[in-house]
Parts: C-alpha cells; sequence; structure tokens
C-alpha cells in the first residue's frame, strides 16, 4: 500500500510541530522549508489537520501552529485513516466496472490487507514517531533561525 503525498506531508507537519514545544509557534511557511515542501502543499496539509482537530492555527502578529492535545495522543492509525479518506484499494466500479465486482474475493481480501495496514500504525502515536533519533533531527532540520 502506498500514503498519498498529502498524507505524508501532513505526518511530516505533526512530527515537526511535536518536537518544536510550541515556543515560539512555527508558521506554516517554516514548517514547509522545515521539511523541504512547497508552502502551499504544506497549508493545504495544516488546513486539513486543524479540521481533524490535530492543529490549532492562529492567525496574524503572535500566530503559529500549535499541536493540540489530540495532536499529541492520537493514534497514527486514526490520523492516516482520516487523511487517506474512506477510498478503497482498486477500483471496481466507475467507466469501466470490473465483470467480478459481484463475486470477488480480492477486493476483500485487499481491504483486510488495508485494514491490517492501519492496524498496525494503531498503536503508535506521534510521540512514538519522534523518540530518538528521530527528533533531534527533526530540529535540525531548515527553515530560518528563530533563536
Amino acid at each position: 500500500m502506498r500514503l498519498t503525498k498529502f498524507t505524508d506531508l501532513a505526518l511530516r507537519a505533526v512530527m515537526r510541530l511535536a518536537v518544536s514545544g510550541g515556543d515560539p509557534a512555527l508558521t506554516t511557511r517554516e514548517v514547509a522549508a522545515a521539511v523541504d515542501v512547497p508552502y502551499t502543499h504544506m497549508a493545504k496539509a495544516v488546513s486539513r489537520l486543524n479540521e481533524l482537530g490535530v492543529v490549532h492555527a492562529r492567525r496574524g502578529r503572535g500566530g503559529g501552529l500549535e499541536l493540540t492535545v489530540l495532536g499529541h495522543r492520537a493514534s497514527v492509525g486514526w490520523l492516516v485513516r482520516e487523511l487517506e479518506g474512506k477510498e478503497e484499494v482498486v477500483e471496481c466500479e466507475g467507466d469501466s466496472p470490473c465483470p467480478l465486482r459481484g463475486a470477488c474475493q480480492l477486493r476483500r481480501a485487499l481491504r483486510d490487507a488495508q485494514e491490517a495496514f492501519y492496524a498496525s500504525l494503531d498503536s503508535l502515536t506521534v510521540a512514538d514517531l519522534v523518540s530518538r533519533p528521530t527528533g533531534p533531527i527533526l530540529l535540525e532540520l531548515g527553515g530560518p533561525d528563530r533563536g
């Protein structure tokens, strides 16, 4: 299974915010620079994380991004499910529906495999993702020196 680039960016943002401590709050632009992705792509990911309640985004002077309590405690499996959506691994309907769609065992097997993939992430939290050696490296990544 392969995650979308969107989910990858959102997970990188959450990980970077998890090690920042929130003081001072990082901006979307700074997070994008730190993980070396375009600002516009990161802005979309941060917007979705804000909708999910994982990130709190404040605008204006003194604004920035902060990981919420949910963001710190949520399982990675839940977060990936929310970011990836309800899409199935294979497309059985659509313009050229599969002739086996009514009796296909592959569709069920792939759905089970997808759920097993997500379930393997359920025991992980963001804190697990940013433990050593990852956390210290995230703190050193790009972006302006705020020291």
